[in-house]
């Protein structure tokens, strides 16, 4: 009865990793409204982890619009340290939620072909609850940085080649925070029960 549980936190897992992977993906992270419209046409600009992009009508027919990215390069001083900080500990994140399924994977083909070695299997479900915790650590961290500096409408100071003032009017978090916040929740919920693995097999053994 207790790998319905675990099994349950497979696909809370699972979820999770993909919400995280699609938030380390899209562009969305801060959205800045912008005052001069010049280059920046529509007076949206989305900063993401990995780019900064708008939609421009300045070399194109009138009419007609065009989505203009910039991608942040490893040199660029002016980046702030939560966007590279962000980069880093998703793909982390990715990689250890990833660990986290296999061990999980493994463990409930076992459970479920009737091997009975339950030393290792519990090992294997403790396992994948540790890269799971560790994964949603690791977008908690960045996720919570750049919802910060949104709240305080913190300025960056990017070079004349993006094309973006060094402030905005205003921002807003974009889509990828709350995604990442919700991958947070799943991973630790998912690493936690799996964690209780071994309460509640010694507790249905009492029980027995």
């Amino acid at each position: 009865s207790t790998s319905h549980l675990q099994l349950a936190t497979f696909a809370l897992g699972t979820v999770g990793w993909i919400l995280c992977t699609v938030s380390m993906g899209i562009v969305e992270w801060r959205v800045w409204h912008v005052g001069n419209t010049t280059i920046i046409s529509s007076g949206i600009a989305w900063v993401g982890i990995w780019k900064v992009c708008f939609i421009s009508y300045l070399h194109v027919s009138p009419g007609y619009k065009e989505l203009f990215c910039h991608k942040f390069s490893g040199d660029d001083s002016s980046i702030p340290p939560e966007i590279y900080a962000a980069q880093g500990l998703l793909l982390i994140a990715m990689f250890m939620g990833l660990l986290g399924l296999t061990a999980t994977i493994f463990a409930l083909r076992n459970v479920y072909m009737g091997i009975t070695h339950k030393t290792l299997i519990t090992r294997f479900f403790l396992v994948g609850g540790f890269f799971y915790i560790f994964a949603g650590l690791c977008v908690l961290i960045p996720v919570s940085w750049n919802f910060y500096s949104v709240t305080h409408n913190q300025s960056i100071a990017f070079s004349p080649s993006y094309y973006m003032p060094s402030s905005p009017a205003a921002q807003e978090p974009g889509a990828a925070i709350p995604i990442g916040i919700v991958a947070v929740i799943l991973l630790l919920l998912s690493g936690t029960f799996s964690l209780s693995y071994r309460f509640l097999v010694t507790t249905n053994a009492v029980m027995k």
